[in-house]
């Protein structure tokens, strides 16, 4: 570079990375004058509020991981809308939009650094997606990996992000690892646009959205919008600066863009309480269990010795007994939700149609699922309801 007599101003980027070898290397560089450097600026520097043990440490699953993952170049598509990713585990549905997804994070910045982990998410066939690499946590019964939508406006004066990153695990030749956000930048353009970003976030993606106005005949301008991506997810420090600096520069004043950054957040399932009681002719006393949103209440019940299985009770197809092993089709399971129904999945139409002679209150409990809508609260469920 030192070849080339540049007209403009020679800027240095100093950049402390903390590697798996327990080394800091610090690397200046010059700014290309027609690539997007300025995307740097958004690591002005890192600093290590981890000790040393969580550093150092290596993913596991990194050890098996085949050397030819490799962070791809952007992509380019075109889109009109933006949507938000479902949550990733079953039984929940969408999550409800007067739930306050923030009461589900993690204070602890310990916790999240030790729980961050990588898998190998394996080919769909049906979906046409190739096998790849995703974060996840260690503890999946408790915890899950949220997505997170943030939109910034570029702004030609401060081209950074303004946030702050440290490698947590890596130390790989192929640039693998795992980056989270380590803090704000004060005055940068996340703090100033009061983003969605927490300390211990990954960045998943970078995106650049380009609005363009055009003509369409009769109908007049259209706005077509133009999505370049730099994929993040499951990179070293050194990857992911590489990936996000190969983002296009900002745009030429009057022209409208934004940045859309896809984040990954640890957070905690939503807990739900539940009261058991039982038919007076059992005398059993009420029994009180927790259940994570995404536990299937029948199953639930029975690793926790809950005795569940109604005599009384009529398959729907054969109209004798006999346990059909969570089939849908025997009936012996339902149970009568007196308060907190609204915690679980809505019944199916097979369902509805099973217990249609029953109260509104029955549901088979092997297609009942608690935290619908990523809602927490607490239940009080009677079990064996045809004794009662």
């Amino acid at each position: 570079n030192n070849a080339h007599t540049h007209t403009h101003t020679q800027q240095y980027i100093t950049m402390t990375i903390t590697t798996s070898s327990s080394r800091r290397q610090q690397h200046q560089q010059q700014p290309h004058h027609h690539f997007f450097l300025p995307f740097l600026l958004l690591l002005l520097h890192t600093f290590s509020f981890l000790d040393h043990s969580v550093i150092l440490k290596t993913v596991h699953a990194f050890s098996t991981v085949p050397r030819r993952y490799r962070h791809p170049p952007p992509s380019i598509s075109t889109s009109t809308t933006l949507s938000e990713a479902p949550v990733p585990f079953a039984g929940v549905g969408p999550r409800s939009t007067w739930t306050d997804m923030s009461k589900y994070n993690i204070p602890q910045i310990e916790t999240i650094l030790t729980e961050w982990t990588a898998n190998i998410i394996p080919k769909n066939i049906n979906e046409n997606t190739p096998e790849r690499i995703a974060l996840g946590v260690e503890n999946s019964r408790e915890l899950f990996v949220d997505t997170i939508i943030v939109e910034i406006r570029r702004s030609t004066e401060k081209v950074g992000l303004g946030i702050l990153l440290q490698e947590i695990k890596g130390g790989r030749s192929d640039g693998l690892g795992i980056t989270v956000v380590s803090g704000l930048v004060e005055g940068g353009l996340c703090e100033e646009q009061d983003c969605d970003v927490m300390v211990g976030d990954s960045i998943s993606s970078v995106s650049v959205l380009q609005t363009n106005k055009s003509k369409d005949g009769a109908a007049g301008l259209q706005d077509t919008t133009t999505e370049i991506t730099a994929m993040t997810e499951c990179l070293g420090y050194d990857a992911t600066v590489e990936a996000i600096s190969s983002l296009p520069p900002p745009p030429s004043s009057g022209q409208e863009q934004i940045l859309k950054l896809t984040m990954k957040r640890i957070r905690r399932k939503p807990l739900i309480s539940i009261n058991l009681q039982y038919p007076p002719s059992q005398k059993e006393p009420d029994t009180k269990i927790q259940l994570y949103a995404g536990e299937n209440l029948r199953l639930a019940m029975l690793v926790r010795g809950i005795k569940l299985n109604d005599p009384l009770a009529k398959r729907f197809d054969t109209k004798s007994g006999g346990n059909c092993g969570a089939g849908g089709l025997c009936r012996t399971c339902a149970v009568s939700v007196v308060r907190g129904g609204e915690l679980l999945n809505p019944q199916k139409m097979a369902e509805e149609q099973m217990l249609k002679d029953d109260t509104p209150r029955w549901r088979l409990s092997c297609k009942a699922f608690v935290g619908y809508g990523m809602k927490e609260g607490e239940m009080t469920v009677q079990v064996n309801p045809r004794q009662w």
